[in-house]
């Protein structure tokens, strides 16, 4: 059972310029934007993760690499390095996975600057392979990793920006005999990301402050990726915007709401159908470039359509003396563009340089209406430090 939900997958994935929807009577129908390797919009970190999966504009961390690259300048530590677990489709497949690493360090003491790093690795577990006659194809262990670099600057007080270079490679159809004379290989893709950040704080007395801070990041921005020489896909270029507002209610207690906005900047699939009363959807053949803008103004049912492709993330976060963690958060996409909709809730426990968080994603539904996400774990461990190595005559706390 396993293997054949992984195998229903990997057919999307593989044939997503063939990906056909048809409605009777010129009534609309689902209309999903998709896109190869989507574990690259998956959240990596159980601190988002728990708060609706929202990371653009919060307090920067070393997963910033992946929500915003620019906001490490304003990081309060020097130095800080996470990983991440996540048991993907739990529910359902018992051996799919996302592992993240990242990290950053910052140098400068008059422009703060750092250099950062992340890798995330995608498992699809072990896939026997079957035509649609149910004949045997090979087995194999898809996998898809991405590596990237980035670099971030401070160009003012309350303004920083950061760039960082991602390396895609997707092996999805690794083990799988060649059908219908197409032969299927690794794909590989190159993109980059830009992102800004604004923060501001204001003191209201000795223990009360409040910050507000706005982050947007154009991700993903690269070549398209192939999987044989038959045709080439979008990965998932995207235009996040976020906001968060932190109160700090007294020297013990601050808390945190946040809220992001995301569109993915590829074509949305079009018409294609000669069939008066029925609608048959399929993505366009267009450039990167020519794809992103048209991205604005694309959607077969205007405006309105356009609107129902922003997904939207709401998050809290409680902080304890700096110490305890309570989070919450809530996901929404428009049913007629994917139907994701899911609360998260989580927890954070900092100690000395040790941070842990967990975060769940909460069932919902039942019988074939049940979110397949439903029962999602993360599980982040942060290191965050100033030196890394002991002064000499110093004494561990």
């Amino acid at each position: 059972m396993a293997n054949r939900f992984a195998l229903v997958g990997l057919s999307l994935a593989l044939a997503l310029n063939a990906t056909a929807q048809t409605g009777l009577n010129g009534q609309s129908t689902v209309n999903t934007v998709t896109t190869a390797v989507p574990f690259l919009r998956i959240s990596p970190d159980a601190r988002s993760g728990a708060m609706g999966d929202v990371g653009l504009a919060i307090t920067p961390d070393a997963n910033a690499q992946y929500w915003n690259v620019s906001k490490i300048p304003f990081a309060e530590k020097k130095y800080a390095v996470s990983a991440t677990y996540t048991p993907w489709l739990k529910d359902i497949v018992p051996d799919i996975f996302l592992a993240y690493l990242s990290g950053y360090a910052k140098f400068g003491e008059k422009t703060p600057q750092a250099i950062s790093f992340g890798f995330r690795y995608f498992s699809l577990g072990e896939i026997n392979y079957t035509a649609f006659d149910a004949s045997p194809l090979g087995t194999g262990k898809p996998n898809e990793y991405s590596f990237d670099l980035g670099y971030s600057r401070q160009l003012s007080p309350n303004l920083s920006t950061g760039l960082s270079f991602r390396y895609i490679h997707s092996a999805i159809a690794t083990g799988l005999a060649s059908t219908s004379g197409i032969d299927y290989k690794p794909g590989n893709a190159v993109s980059a990301d830009l992102g800004v950040y604004y923060t501001k704080s204001k003191d209201i007395d000795d223990f009360r402050s409040t910050n507000f801070s706005f982050g947007a990041v154009l991700s993903n921005v690269g070549t398209k990726i192939a999987y044989s020489s038959t045709r080439r896909d979008f990965i998932p270029i995207n235009l996040g915007l976020g906001a968060a507002y932190t109160y700090k209610i007294d020297e013990y207690n601050k808390i945190t709401a946040a809220l992001d906005l995301n569109k993915l900047l590829v074509p949305t699939p079009q018409d294609t159908s000669t069939t008066p009363g029925v609608k048959k959807y399929a993505i366009p053949d267009k450039t990167v470039v020519s794809g992103m803008f048209g991205s604005f103004g694309d959607a077969p049912g205007g405006f309105s359509e356009e609107l129902k492709e922003w997904q939207i993330s709401a998050g809290l976060e409680y902080w304890y003396q700096n110490q305890f963690a309570l989070r919450a958060g809530y996901f929404y996409e428009n049913k007629d563009k994917g139907d994701r909709k899911f609360l998260t809730c989580g927890l954070g426990v900092r100690y000395n340089i040790f941070n842990l968080n967990f975060a769940y994603l909460i069932p919902s539904g039942t019988g074939v209406t049940r979110n397949p996400l439903s029962n999602t774990l993360r599980f982040s461990l942060m290191f965050e430090f100033d030196d890394l190595k002991k002064k000499e005559g110093e004494v561990t706390p």
